[in-house]
């Protein structure tokens, strides 16, 4: 079970699955308190009812199969606050052999479906709300990249469910939106790309009145499809009403026909475009579900959320320049994107962006629009590229492969009350509703006890970091309950715009680690301590200036060891650790080797990437951007992990390196020579045929269940590329201790310490006195 699905049905996977009791033990547990939700993982074990949760009248929580029942005085008693609650009437048949569903002790995750806003006269006649979808084009590249990028859109549009709606803009050195219900002739709405544009603003050029972005109770007359008739709808249709203009358009467009002057970028309004896009979907009723998807081909010089001059000469920013404080646009942009993020949340749509340029286009400027919403981000070197074409088709597919792209989410935190909330890591937006369950200290998200999702999918993750309350309850044990309880409640619009509510309760047990730490060594998970430990990391390389991660880590690995570590004191070869903790410095090895810490070699764009997906992804896939896995296929064996060390390199083998962002296949120098020479063409030879196949089949898998689709690299001992492996893998062997090496086996040239001599000062100091 644990390594199948080591998530489970409820999608929770904790640091600690046993808590010490008070504010102090926490703290010398050095790794905080966490819990890693999936909020809507699909599983076939979750029972659907068809109507709403009863909610605690006091704290609000969900009935769950931890509340106590009265069946005679039909009342139950809330896990959370210890409310009585009445049962309402449709539940008078309640009884202790005919329980509901939600009070099965095997069903702590329950889904519910709501009818939306259900007229009452007519109950069939429930307006759904239709996922609105805008795509907005850069048009500031060249004619090839156009073109995939053009033919990208078209298989989208055509990939659409029959329900949506579709809005095109277009940019360059100004926005263009295309009127698509007038179809007669291309008719087009310029704004200017230099200057600042308001909601209102947009609205107004766009000739769309008051009405139809009146917030409305309920849908009043003349609403269909939750707009005012034809007013949006010009610019709004579905796809079968608009696929050959828009097919049309697509096919007449151009780069942008602005001239560029020698040693020049083109002039190009990203900021000025996203806005338009905001405020044009600012005209629909609030709840309907929106995505804005953008197709940058570069950085933007022109209007708002500029990141770099137009004169070439002046590079776009890097690290070492937002370091010193040198980029003179970064600031300025991210405020301007802080706010698109605020209009964005408030309506309750979703930035998505696909960036495919060889050069940045802005990507650590946009990631708070992107994270807040819960966007998708891919980065790709072209349109042509199979990591755009690849993720960007999987963003439309449907049935098995579908993303399950949903809508307009909250997530409303319950737990026990000597338990506070720090905050949440991950893509969602405070919603600022204070509590008794909030803590004073703010990670990430935080103030709150109610998060909004604007965007989320099947694999969406979030990271809630947990506080205990101050106060001493060690001193009595009687009256304490042995269990606390936390409830995940998460109500969303599915793509075919049910309102559904996913409510998770889960119970763990509390210890007191005065007296025994046993129970709490073997409830501590590995992997999400080492995942919730690069997300902290990454937020505070962010958040903090001055902050050094490398010696951060380091401080709390070796506090973590000096607690939990078995050693006679000042003797480092007495020190050994419990199994339970034995691969944790591991991870923490590679982790401060991991592109989330080493950022020199990347830019701000790629970083920034890389951390909206640490951030979102489940803890399996997290666990491999920051700690890779490599399997080694070989004649004499079947293909079987490896260690992610440079002796794993041999001649007569082939490697698989998953990183998550690429796959590497990798073959030793004598299988290169092999294959050049064509052997695996000759029949006699089918055993090398089959082992050349077999990681390739093994990377396809891989890349076919996985958003955004990764790089694949097939490479050769001492070939270029074989840096991909090389980067990756603990340097045991280097040009400093290379005299030992097996013929055939490789070594590094580095001066990074290996794991071993980590771990051997690692154990000098945790055993210090």
């Amino acid at each position: 079970m644990a390594n199948s699905d080591p998530e489970g049905v409820d999608g929770v996977r904790m640091t600690w699955n046993v808590w010490p009791r008070t504010k102090l033990e926490a703290s010398k547990c050095v790794i905080p308190l966490a819990a890693s939700i999936a909020p809507i993982p699909p599983h076939s074990d979750i029972p659907t009812l068809p109507y709403a949760p009863l909610r605690c009248r006091t704290c609000s929580a969900a009935l769950n199969a931890y509340s106590r029942v009265d069946f005679l005085a039909k009342i139950w008693i809330c896990p959370f606050c210890y409310q009585r609650n009445q049962f309402p009437p449709h539940y008078a048949m309640i009884s202790e052999t005919n329980l509901p569903c939600e009070l099965y002790p095997q069903y702590t995750t329950v889904q519910y479906t709501l009818q939306t806003n259900p007229d009452p006269n007519n109950p069939s006649n429930a307006p759904q709300l239709q996922p609105v979808f805008v795509f907005v084009l850069d048009t500031c590249m060249i004619e090839e990249e156009l073109v995939f990028a053009k033919s990208a859109l078209k298989q989208a549009i055509g990939l659409l469910p029959e329900q949506a709606l579709v809005g095109f803009v277009s940019f360059g050195t100004q926005a263009h939106v295309h009127e698509l219900g007038f179809t007669e002739i291309s008719k087009v709405y310029v704004f200017k790309g230099s200057k600042e544009i308001s909601k209102e603003q947009v609205l107004e050029q766009l000739g769309l009145p008051a009405a139809g972005r009146r917030s409305t109770a309920g849908y009043p007359k003349g609403l269909q499809n939750g707009f005012t008739n034809t007013v949006v709808n010009r610019f709004l249709l579905p796809p079968s009403d608009c696929e050959f203009t828009l097919n049309s358009l697509l096919d007449e467009l151009q780069t942008d026909q602005w001239p560029v002057q020698a040693g020049h970028r083109a002039s190009r309004c990203t900021g000025v475009a996203l806005s338009v896009a905001a405020g044009l979907l600012g005209a629909c009723l609030p709840g309907t579900g929106a995505r804005i998807i953008a197709l940058v081909g570069g950085p933007c010089t022109e209007g708002p959320g500029t990141i770099v001059s137009k004169d070439l000469s002046e590079p776009v920013r890097s690290h070492k320049d937002l370091f010193k404080d040198a980029a003179p646009y970064f600031k300025k942009a991210v405020k301007f994107y802080d706010s698109l993020a605020k209009q964005l949340v408030d309506q309750g749509h979703v930035l998505d962006l696909f960036a495919s340029a060889l050069d940045q286009v802005g990507v650590a400027e946009m990631k708070v629009a992107i994270e807040r919403t819960g966007g998708l981000v891919v980065l790709a070197e072209s349109f042509g590229h199979s990591v755009f074409k690849d993720s960007f088709k999987l963003v439309f597919e449907d049935g098995e492969q579908s993303l399950g792209l949903c809508f307009n989410g909250m997530l409303e935190i319950s737990c026990s009350k000597e338990i506070k909330v720090q905050g949440i890591i991950g893509p969602c937006t405070s919603l600022e509703k204070k509590g008794p369950n909030v803590s004073d200290m703010v990670i990430g998200e935080g103030n709150t006890t109610t998060w909004k999702m604007c965007g989320l999918d099947k694999s969406t993750c979030l990271t809630v970091i947990f506080d205990l309350s101050s106060t001493d309850q060690s001193n009595v044990p009687e009256t304490v309950n042995p269990q606390f309880y936390l409830q995940f409640l998460t109500s969303y619009q599915d793509p075919e715009g049910k309102t559904l509510i996913r409510v998770t309760t889960v119970t763990r047990q509390w210890v007191d680690i005065s007296v025994s730490t046993e129970e709490l060594i073997h409830g501590f998970d590995q992997e999400t301590a080492a995942v919730v430990m690069a997300r902290i990391t990454s937020l505070k390389m962010e958040t903090e200036e001055g902050f050094d991660p490398t010696r951060w880590l380091d401080r709390n690995l070796i506090r973590f060891c000096s607690k939990f570590g078995n050693y006679r004191e000042n003797d480092p070869s007495s020190f050994s650790l419990n199994p339970c903790f034995s691969l944790f410095p591991q991870f923490i090895f590679n982790l401060r080797r991991s592109q989330f810490v080493q950022v020199f070699n990347n830019s701000p764009d790629e970083t920034a990437y890389f951390r909206v997906l640490l951030n979102k992804e489940n803890i399996t896939n997290a666990a491999v951007m920051v700690q890779p896995s490599l399997i080694s296929y070989s004649f004499n064996s079947p293909p079987q992990p490896a260690l992610l060390d440079v002796a794993s390199i041999s001649a007569d083998h082939i490697l698989l390196l998953d990183s998550y962002f690429s796959i590497v296949v990798f073959h030793g120098m004598t299988i290169a020579q092999w294959r050049n020479m064509g052997f695996q063409n000759q029949p006699e030879h089918q055993a090398f045929a089959l082992l050349l196949e077999a990681p390739q089949v093994d990377a396809q898998i891989i890349i076919r269940d996985r958003f955004p689709v990764p790089r694949l690299v097939v490479c050769d001992q001492h070939g270029s590329q074989a840096r991909f492996l090389l980067a990756k893998l603990n340097p045991s062997a280097t040009y400093n201790n290379a005299t030992d090496i097996a013929p055939g086996s490789d070594i590094i040239f580095t001066d990074d310490v290996s794991l071993q001599v980590f771990c051997e000062h690692l154990q000098r100091l945790a055993v210090q006195s």
